[in-house]
């Protein structure tokens, strides 16, 4: 495995010219959930498919590239994240019946938009999309699912811009799914995806999307800075079941906590550093497997780089790399609360 190169040397690289829109040193926790976090050392914000590919088959392959949806399931470390992030726009948003029971859904359509636009075309199936916070490209990358559905039930392929910029269409067979996991080649981004469900009514289908919105209005805490799920179900298990025979309901770190509503959910209560939210789960987690035996695995995608780490160059900076072994937390241990010390 190659090392990445430091980010000194990825300041002023030789960008190719683009059609959209390309900043540095862009602010990221205004763009996800938890608003927390460092900046993108570039953003990108392709017009097209073609803005796409010609960028990412110009830059150099040194140049490491990651895509951001709605920013709803994760979290960006206060050191930033070095190299390009790609936000797909308006352009990539778009929803479309190709034929009786199959849509063709842009990479940035929101899982609401794909719902209602199969609600009103009379398609069934898709129903579970409704409460997912992300985008298409999001939940074809992690098989995102939720009330009973799960992404492998529709898709039927999906459009990638491979790191090289090579466009390709990859089949369902082709990801691999399982239980929030795809094979989905590194670097690569959902551009695109069809999905095919089965005939309803849209009174039926509109019925079930309320009873979704009910369950998660009563259940969630929708209303907090969150990132939604934080950590995969254990087979066998509930995680928030686990969470909270572990005694972590309301366990605070700095600004982060764990919710009182869903223990499964971690909350910015307001100046929470990434650091906090991620030491909070990594405390969970400690505490999850001393109670019960069970290691938690996240969900929630961690990316970028440690603030203040003595060797912050890009390495390991997408959790669940091989060095990415929490270098970097020491500098600025948080404080562990529970519920009842304030």
């Amino acid at each position: 495995m190659g090392v990445a190169r430091p980010v000194a040397d990825l300041t002023v690289p030789p960008f190719p010219e683009v059609a959209g829109k390309l900043t540095a040193e862009a602010p990221l926790a205004p763009l996800v959930w938890f608003k927390a976090g460092g900046a993108a050392q570039w953003l990108f914000e392709p017009k097209d498919v073609a803005d796409l590919r010609a960028f990412l088959s110009a830059l150099d392959p040194a140049v490491p590239v990651m895509a951001l949806g709605l920013g709803s399931n994760m979290i960006v470390r206060d050191g930033g994240v070095p190299g390009v992030v790609v936000r797909l726009g308006k352009a990539f948003a778009k929803v479309r019946k190709l034929d009786g029971l199959t849509l063709d859904c842009g990479g940035g359509a929101s899982g609401i938009l794909v719902s209602s636009t199969a609600r009103d075309a009379g398609i069934a199936g898709f129903e579970f999309l409704r409460s997912i916070p992300g985008t298409v490209g999001g939940f074809v990358r992690m098989n995102g699912g939720a009330y009973g559905g799960e992404v492998k039930d529709i898709l039927v392929d999906c459009d990638v811009v491979l790191r090289s910029g090579e466009l390709v269409t990859l089949p369902l067979t082709d990801l691999h799914y399982t239980y929030r996991h795809s094979e989905l080649p590194t670097g690569a981004i959902v551009v695109a995806a069809r999905f095919h469900g089965r005939p309803g009514e849209p009174e039926a289908i509109q019925a079930e999307m309320d009873r979704i919105s009910a369950s998660r209005e009563a259940s969630q805490p929708l209303r907090s800075k969150t990132g939604g799920s934080t950590f995969k179900n254990p087979a066998g298990h509930k995680a928030w079941e686990l969470v909270d025979k572990a005694g972590c309901r309301g366990l605070m770190v700095g600004g982060a906590q764990v919710s009182e509503k869903h223990t499964n959910f971690l909350i910015n209560t307001g100046e929470a550093t990434s650091a906090d939210i991620e030491a909070l789960g990594e405390e969970v987690r400690r505490r999850v497997k001393e109670n019960s035996g069970v290691e938690l695995e996240w969900e929630i995608q961690r990316v970028g780089m440690f603030a203040g780490a003595p060797d912050n160059n890009g390495v390991g900076m997408f959790a669940g790399a091989p060095e990415n072994n929490g270098v970097g937390f020491a500098a600025a241990t948080p404080v562990i609360e529970s519920a009842g010390s304030k």
